[in-house]
């Protein structure tokens, strides 16, 4: 068992100060306010709920930079993604696992506790599979044991090139697997799950509809024993047009009328949706998968906010490209997204309140959900996924508690996280993840041998 002591703590009932959680097993045991801190206790100025990273491609990190230039023509997601598939057609299975741990620590040191990695390269060059089916979801795995970060794990189905089942294309040969081999590929990384700690998980990820069919999801979602299911469903109006020209219906209301979706499932980029899907969205309980900063980045278009939280909408935010890893800066690229949008402030909070406290909050709960972790705040019983913050930074110290999370969100950067906990395992210390040294030599070796062999 440990002690954690912290001079305030935003527990599940609110504010509290001079508390102790004792940590056994990874999860929350007991809260003591008003207590003295004991000699061995870990002390911390300010302890919160740390958030889950629901939606990460770890391996676009080592990209993060490499496109930001206009060539002729107009740039757009569909531009990018054909630099990321020759970017990541040279990767081999140690440079992923170096990189997955490196995106790992900076999320740790930025304040995640957990990480939803949505891992779709799954094969060799050319697309033929490795020896062991799972050999790069086991890497991933080795980057979670090495960083002690929480992870879920979500094995992408892949199988056709586009809308209307279109053939894979060369860039994408490394993803793609028929319903049969994406189940024994699910099965062999459940299996690998032995040798990580026992918050981790193996959810599934049909990649988006139109890298799917009809069929093909229902038959996936039938061998799928329950737990996380997330899916890409509506990022750039080009698959809006392409689903509804395909199957009839706009991606968010063909999901929700031909798949039993509910709070396991994350809906991630639900970007492009009218009002009416939107609140039909909320109703079913699932998680809207935000990734501000990456949407901004591709040019996506902003989240519908304001009809979302009106209906009771649960939301969480994830990194997903990995090209800036801050939680703060995607708190805070959410909310100004809307403003920007709107031509209003403080647009993401229901009726008058705090926004900070409502994203931070709501995205350490719909974060939680999203991954199927039992955290997202603090109370005995809930997992250990922890994060001190220094109140005494310029960036803080003239708040009051209560203003504690806009501070957060809005002014400060993420060098006030002190301490991280994931499950209990103390990964940052001091700002600096324990693993440090090790984890970027580690990244420059492989980024040196990646870019000798191009």
């Amino acid at each position: 068992m440990s002690v954690i002591h912290a001079k305030h703590a935003l527990l599940a009932s609110g504010w509290a100060q001079d508390v102790r959680l004792s940590v056994r097993d990874g999860a929350i045991e007991k809260i003591e306010t008003n207590q003295a801190a004991d000699a061995q206790d870990t002390r911390v100025d300010t302890l919160l709920p740390a958030l889950g990273n629901l939606h990460s491609h770890a391996f676009q990190r080592a990209m993060a930079g490499m496109t930001e230039v206009r060539k002729a023509g107009r740039d757009s997601f569909w531009t990018w993604r054909e630099l990321m598939y020759r970017f990541m057609d040279q990767l081999t299975p140690e440079q992923i696992e170096a990189i997955a741990a490196l995106v790992f620590m900076e999320m740790q040191e930025a304040g995640y506790a957990a990480v939803g990695e949505f891992h779709y390269v799954h094969h060799q060059k050319g697309g033929a599979a490795y020896d062991n089916l799972a050999e790069l979801s086991e890497r991933i795995f080795a980057a979670a044991a090495g960083t002690g970060i929480g992870l879920t794990h979500l094995p992408v189905l892949y199988t056709y090139g586009g809308a209307g089942k279109l053939a894979l294309n060369e860039g994408q040969l490394r993803f793609g697997n028929d319903v049969a081999r994406f189940a024994r590929l699910v099965e062999t990384a459940r299996a690998g799950l032995q040798d990580l700690p026992g918050d981790a998980r193996v959810g599934i990820a049909p990649h988006s509809l139109r890298a799917t069919s009809p069929e093909d999801l229902q038959t996936a979602l039938a061998q799928h024993g329950g737990g996380p299911v997330h899916i890409h469903i509506s990022e750039q109006p080009k698959e809006v047009q392409d689903i509804e020209a395909w199957l009839g219906a706009r991606p968010v209301d063909w999901l929700l009328a031909n798949a039993e979706v509910n709070r396991d499932w994350c809906l991630i980029h639900a970007t492009h949706m009218t009002d009416d899907e939107t609140r039909a969205m909320a109703a079913t309980g699932a998680v809207a998968g935000l990734c501000p900063i990456t949407e901004a980045n591709l040019g996506d278009g902003p989240f519908n906010g304001p009809c979302y939280l009106e209906a009771g909408g649960a939301f969480g935010v994830g990194s997903d490209s990995n090209i800036n890893i801050s939680l703060t800066e995607e708190l805070r690229t959410l909310e100004y997204s809307q403003r920007l949008r709107d031509l209003a402030r403080n647009v993401l909070v229901v009726s008058e309140g705090s926004v900070g406290e409502t994203l931070y909050k709501g995205a350490a709960q719909g974060g939680a959900q999203a991954l199927g972790r039992n955290a997202g705040e603090i109370a005995e019983g809930r997992l250990a996924d922890l994060v001190a913050i220094d109140s005494n930074d310029p960036a803080l110290c003239a708040l009051s508690r209560a203003q504690i999370l806009d501070g957060l969100v809005f002014a400060a950067k993420d060098h006030v996280v002190t301490d991280l906990w994931s499950a209990g395992r103390h990964a940052v210390k001091d700002g600096r993840h324990v693993e440090r040294e090790r984890i970027t030599t580690a990244y420059r070796g492989a980024i040196a041998e990646l870019l000798a062999s191009v």
